[in-house]
């Protein structure tokens, strides 16, 4: 990778790509473009091996089954993990979230082996499930303005010594765990249950995951009228319907 060129992987859009979270993938080389970064983009399928050569892996959620069967190919591919160890950064929302971590309950009701590139472990939460947006404040030191997203998801997330919460609730349900938080993430692996698409309603994220991958500070400013507009429609209706409830 050069300081002009970015290369990012859609992992598995024909399993794992509900709520439209491919617009994830959408905003994130729209938001590199107005940086005039070259950007080469790869939806790897799920028949196709996953490359090691990518600066920004995205994946998405997905129902029960398709879960399971992105985990065990992934499991077998090897090649997202491999991009972990060479410095990639990696987003994953709700179902890839899960996936990232040590384990989770699949479509059988049986423990799910992860890849274990975050320091999770998700069960299945007996009540109901975790509907409705999200407000929430980003982990102070990612020096990001406040979360917002939309969840649906029976799962409940644990985070272990080594993860830390990538943000804590205002309202909503977040991880499930009842302690408030929401998501996880490490030095380049993140994870959360927000869809949205979240990039979408939260584009200094993506700014955030170019950063990392160019190993930079600060990227050239973009005009954020039309992201700030979304932003502020949907914390507002949020509010007001937390208000409400």
């Amino acid at each position: 990778m050069s300081q002009n060129s970015l290369r990012v992987v859609w992992v598995y859009p024909d399993l794992l790509s509900t709520y439209g979270d491919q617009g994830n993938t959408l905003v994130l080389e729209r938001r590199a473009r107005q940086r005039r970064l070259e950007v080469q983009r790869l939806d790897v399928r799920s028949d196709q091996q996953i490359p090691t050569s990518g600066d920004i892996y995205l994946i998405g959620g997905g129902e029960d089954r398709p879960q399971r069967l992105a985990a065990e190919r992934l499991r077998r591919d090897g090649g997202l993990s491999r991009a972990a160890a060479n410095g990639a950064i990696i987003f994953s929302v709700c179902a890839g979230y899960q996936i990232l971590g040590h384990e989770f309950i699949n479509d059988l009701g049986q423990r799910e082996q992860g890849l274990g590139l975050l320091d999770v472990i998700s069960t299945r939460g007996e009540g109901e499930r975790c509907v409705g947006d999200v407000l929430a404040d980003i982990d102070e030191r990612l020096g990001l303005p406040p979360l917002t997203g939309f969840e649906n998801h029976q799962g409940v997330t644990h985070l272990g010594p080594t993860a830390r919460p990538f943000a804590r609730v205002r309202f909503g349900r977040g991880n499930g765990t009842g302690d408030g938080f929401e998501g996880a993430y490490n030095d380049t692996v993140f994870g959360t249950y927000m869809h949205g698409p979240v990039l979408a309603r939260n584009p200094q994220i993506a700014d955030l995951l170019i950063k990392l991958a160019l190993d930079v500070n600060a990227l050239p400013p973009v005009d954020d009228r039309w992201y700030e507009a979304l932003r502020n429609e949907r914390i507002e209706a949020a509010t007001q319907a937390a208000k409400a409830s």
